[in-house]
Order: structure tokens, then sequence, then C-alpha cells
């Protein structure tokens, strides 16, 4: 009989190492808050300190997910387009029926849908998950553009524009949302058997399939996970913005996939955390608001989320090399 080996199996995957993370992440936090103290005197003010928690709310929500994909050695590229066909979606059904409930059960449910075809694409048809999630990129971001047809759905009930702008004893209800999301990831990834058999996947994924671990059945959840926490993030950032149009998710990937390295997880699979990820979230969204609290011209954004990427992938090589060459 074929027993599972459900235990990582490697030692970079000790608690020593995740508490070593969790120095150096909170260390960057701290730096980056009393540098942004000192050039800015509206950064520490109630205002902008809640705003950055609900800007890395949107961020997490979408990077938590696809930190499990990225935990079994994949890539999923489509979350920010994915992203934009729920909230699409979403608005339509609430302002069609008026029922925010019905709108996050079609929103939610579009992404998980949209995972699910990635899934299939990267364990049926044996698609590289890069070419696969960029291919779906392109189809559900034309999908989109094409239901829209230029159109802006506005105006949704205060209830649902609760989710993304309310506020619950002086804190917003995103903020919420994401601690709850953070302590259920956080227990799925490291106290289930199926977070234990996603890390084994990303550490050697012939080893776990011969250890017995339905390893496709197990990339096609991580993917149809990662669908459905863009279908939440859609729902958020719909009702912050109030409204809906084709090109909303657009801009989100780059800075999605930015906080999962940021938060340490290994591009080659097998190392990271969820609540490295909400670091890597937090950290981010710091620099962002930094730049914008000293007026940094907007287009300068994206090449430096794009160099923190480039920084982040050189350290997890970095690191990794270093491991490989002590043991």
């Amino acid at each position: 009989m074929t027993t599972v080996e459900t235990t990582a199996a490697s030692p970079r995957f000790v608690m020593s190492g995740d508490l070593t993370q969790l120095f150096y992440r909170l260390a960057a936090i701290g730096l980056i808050c009393v540098a942004l103290s000192f050039l800015s005197d509206a950064f520490l003010t109630t205002n902008n300190l809640l705003n950055v928690l609900r800007q890395a709310s949107l961020v997490f929500f979408m990077a938590s997910g696809l930190t499990l994909v990225i935990l079994t050695g994949k890539i999923d590229l489509s979350v920010g387009a994915t992203v934009g066909l729920s909230a699409c979606l979403a608005a339509t059904v609430i302002k069609s029926t008026g029922s925010p409930w019905l709108g996050a059960v079609v929103g939610i449910g579009a992404g998980s849908l949209v995972g699910l075809a990635n899934g299939v694409l990267v364990t049926r048809l044996r698609i590289p998950s890069f070419i696969a999630t960029y291919g779906s990129l392109w189809i559900v971001q034309g999908i989109t553009y094409y239901y829209m047809a230029g159109q802006t759905i506005y105006g949704f009930p205060p209830g649902f524009r609760a989710l993304g702008s309310g506020y619950a004893l002086g804190i917003p209800i995103p903020v919420y949302l994401m601690a709850g999301f953070l302590l259920i990831g956080g227990f799925f990834a490291k106290r289930t058997t199926y977070g234990q058999q996603i890390y084994a996947i990303g550490a050697n994924s012939v080893a776990a399939r011969l250890s017995g671990i339905p390893v496709n059945s197990r990339l096609v959840l991580v993917f149809i996970m990662s669908g459905a926490m863009a279908g939440l993030a859609s729902l958020v950032f719909l009702a912050r913005l109030n409204s809906a149009e084709g090109d909303i998710g657009e801009s989100l990937t780059l800075p999605t996939i930015a906080a999962v390295l940021i938060g340490g997880t290994s591009l080659f699979g097998g190392i990271g955390t969820v609540s490295g990820t909400f670091f890597g979230a937090l950290i981010l969204t710091l620099i962002l608001n930094g730049m914008n609290l000293l007026a940094v011209n907007a287009n300068w954004q994206p090449p430096v989320t794009g160099a923190i990427i480039i920084f982040s992938v050189w350290l997890d090589l970095a690191t990794s090399a270093r491991s490989q060459a002590s043991a």
C-alpha cells in the first residue's frame, strides 16, 4: 500500500527559516515607516495608515491565492484579467437584480472558472503555466472588453459599497476581511494535509507523485483558489470604486506578483508562506504610498515595481544557491 508523505521533504521548510524571513520583513517595514515619517508629515496620520492597510488588503486578496500557485512551482499571470472579468460580471448582476449577494456569487464563481480553465490547461494539456496563464490573460481580457463594449457600470447599493469603503469600529471593512483570510490561508497552507501536499509538490513534484499525492488534482485546486481570490478582490475593488469598466483589473497583475515575491515565496516552489505574502503586500503598498506622498511622478511607479520584482528574484536565486552550497 502506497503511503502519502505530507511533511516537507527539505530543511528549507523549517520554522526557523520562516522566523528569519519574518524578521527581515518586519525590519524592512520598520525602516520604510521611519524613513517616510521623516520625509512626509502626512505619513503617520491615522487616515493615511488606514488607507495603506485598505490598499494592501486588495493586493493581499489576489496575492494570497497566487502564493499557493507559486508554492507548487507554477505561475498565474491571469489574476489581473480575472479581476476585471469578475468585477464586470458582478456589477452587471448587482445592477440588474439589486442583489449584492448574487453578484458576489457570480464574481467569485467567474474567477473560479477561470482558475479551473488554467488548471486544466496546465495539467491535462501539459502547457507550461507561464504560457497557459499568459494566453488566458489575453483571452479573459478580450472577453471583458467585448462584453463591456466601452461602457461603464456604476452606482451600487450602499450596503455593497461598505465592502470596499465602509468602516467598523474605525477600521476599514477590507482590513477585517484581510485578517480573516490571512488566518484561513495560513492555517490551510501550514496545518492541513492539502497545504503540506502543495509544499511537497513545489519541493519535488516527481517525488510527490511517487509518494501518492494526486499532483494534478492539487494543481487544479490551487489555480481554482487563485481565481476565486481574484474574484473576491474584484468585489472589494468594485465596491471601493463604485464603478466597473473593461480595464478595471489591467494594472493589478504586476503588483500582485511583486507582493508574493517580496513576501519570500520562491518562484521555484516549495518555499513561502501566506503570512509572508501579507508582509510583501504591505511593503509594496508602503513604497507606493510613499511615492504618492512625496509627489513622485506616477509614471515611475511601474519601473519601481519591476525593479522590486527583479531584486526579489535575484535575492531568491542568491539564497537558493547559498543553501545548496552549504547543504
